[in-house]
């Protein structure tokens, strides 16, 4: 495989993630840039509290949670109806995913995402465990299980259960990492956790299962990242790797959505391609491209 690889398309759903469902309160599905298909997202916080206050966020944190509560219940009967209409192709009669070409119809994984950080949840392990029961039940064992994280909480023993029981169901771990320094970690993901405890839980997790690094650039300011930030960017992954750590592939994408800060822009295709090839030059894994709006 070749050590970079171009996303050569964006289609209007791409553009439109709303975590709401008809009458969902946790279950939503998306047409995925990253999955190439649909990705049934379980919304573990409704609360929309969040660890991280990324610039680059499109959730709008001023308007009422639907709930402050994870009913976990309520999560499986909505999954297992969400993933009856996709396997029936029922949903693409659905207004809204009428026109999304057939080979983006199929079921690509079942992923924990939403309005905050997803291992932060109360019963994130029970969860977790209990999502991989029904897609066993379900005769799914194709489908993965992707956990979309800043890997915060890596470090807690349960996350580290959850984690456990992922490895074991088809489970990929999309751990974020937007820097290379703290300062412009602390400039974009805007968080009091220090960035060396990042870097650590990633080091951990690594050593265990390879990672799928997932890293958004931006402009700011109409400023796209400097030549040494993603020089530094590609240290931290080259030490991870030094240290026998694993990385399946690394995700390098912009802004598809409006973000809730207005000085926050997508990346031009060159500028994201410049960026792509510095890191496919610097870090030995595969490198993919997911471009912005301009794409269409």
């Amino acid at each position: 495989m070749s050590a970079s690889e171009k996303e050569p398309i964006v289609i209007d759903q791409h553009l439109d993630h709303p975590r709401t469902f008809r009458d969902n309160t946790y279950v939503y599905p998306v047409i995925s840039r990253r999955s190439r298909g649909v990705s049934i997202g379980v919304n573990l916080n409704p609360d929309k509290i969040c660890n991280f206050d990324c610039i680059y966020c499109q959730v709008d944190r001023k308007t009422s949670a639907v709930t402050r509560f994870v009913d976990t219940e309520m999560i499986l009967s909505e999954l297992a109806a969400t993933i009856d209409m996709v396997e029936s192709k029922q949903l693409f009669h659905e207004p809204e995913f009428q026109n999304v070409p057939e080979p983006l119809q199929r079921l690509n994984d079942i992923a924990f995402s939403g309005d905050g950080e997803p291992t932060t949840a109360r019963d994130f392990d029970v969860i977790v465990k209990r999502v991989a029961e029904l897609k066993k039940a379900k005769g799914l064992d194709h489908v993965k299980m992707v956990l979309i994280t800043n890997a915060t909480m890596f470090h807690r023993p349960k996350v580290n259960e959850a984690l456990t029981t992922l490895d074991a169901n088809q489970g990929e771990i999309w751990a974020k990492l937007d820097a290379g320094t703290e300062p412009y970690y602390k400039q974009i993901d805007k968080s009091l956790i220090p960035f060396h405890r990042i870097l650590t839980n990633l080091h951990e997790a690594a050593l265990v299962r390879p990672l799928v690094i997932q890293t958004l650039f931006m402009r700011v300011d109409g400023q796209a990242p400097s030549e040494a930030e993603i020089d530094a960017f590609c240290d931290r992954l080259n030490d991870i790797l030094a240290d026998g750590g694993q990385i399946d592939r690394i995700q390098i994408y912009t802004v598809a959505r409006r973000p809730a800060v207005e000085s926050v822009s997508a990346l031009t295709k060159p500028e994201l391609d410049r960026i792509a090839d510095q890191v496919a030059q610097k870090v030995p894994r595969l490198v993919e491209r997911f471009y912005g709006p301009e794409a269409i």
